[in-house]
């Protein structure tokens, strides 16, 4: 009870989740997205680490001018979340990754945007501000294709948001691009302080090799189109 009492608090109290607003993005990246698909009513969404449905959000609104998705995070916090202010979308608590393995899960908290299974971010991370009372438990990571699976009849995805704290490359190169072919991908490239994030060159040659261009550089996120 009390665990859902914090969630409802976080939801209506915290971030007002009654309150439409015109970007839900960190940096504005959902402007950039909602304009790309400005003549599409409707479409599908992958989000993967989606970690809240407003906070931080590249994908609300979409959601609010009708669309609908998939929503994976590794935390059941965030999909707890999901499932309440998104009943209508595929929601699952997964870590997703290149191949199906045990990993270490650095957990913040049940809140945090930080939750990962890369032990170089986790490094990496400001322990002032993140992990100060971490918890580190073993996860069992899937990949992608082993999670839609269990939606019948998936429909074409028009966009695809990835952002898991250093894990981006990994969770990327295990999607047949081939297959799915998003209209626009969103994947975090750089640091917030601009430095290139380690795999941003394989991301770039990866999406090139699935004939996906920059279009656009928004904060730490690149978005590429088809």
């Amino acid at each position: 009870m009390k665990r859902f009492f914090k969630i409802y608090y976080n939801l209506y109290v915290r971030h007002k989740a009654y309150k439409k607003r015109n970007s839900y993005s960190q940096w504005g990246e959902d402007q950039i997205i909602k304009d790309f698909f400005k003549e599409k009513k409707t479409g599908f969404y992958v989000d993967i680490g989606c970690f809240h449905p407003i906070m931080y959000s590249n994908t609300c609104l979409l959601f609010n001018n009708g669309w609908n998705g998939i929503n994976i995070d590794l935390n059941r916090t965030s999909i707890d979340l999901f499932e309440i202010m998104r009943p209508t979308d595929y929601n699952f608590c997964e870590a997703i990754s290149d191949k199906a393995e045990e990993k270490n899960l650095f957990f913040d908290h049940n809140f945090s945007p930080v939750n990962t299974i890369e032990q170089s971010f986790y490094k990496e991370s400001d322990k002032k501000v993140a992990f100060k009372k971490l918890i580190k438990k073993k996860i069992i990571t899937k990949k992608f294709d082993d999670v839609v699976k269990k939606i019948p009849k998936l429909p074409k995805i028009n966009f695809l948001n990835i952002d898991c704290e250093g894990h981006d490359y990994n969770i990327l190169s295990s999607i047949d691009l081939n297959r799915y072919s998003p209209e626009l991908i969103c994947i975090e490239t750089h640091k917030t302080d601009n430095k290139e994030e380690i795999h941003n060159k394989d991301i770039i040659k990866l999406l090139n090799h699935y004939k996906y261009k920059i279009f656009k550089r928004c904060g730490p996120s690149t978005l590429f189109i088809k």
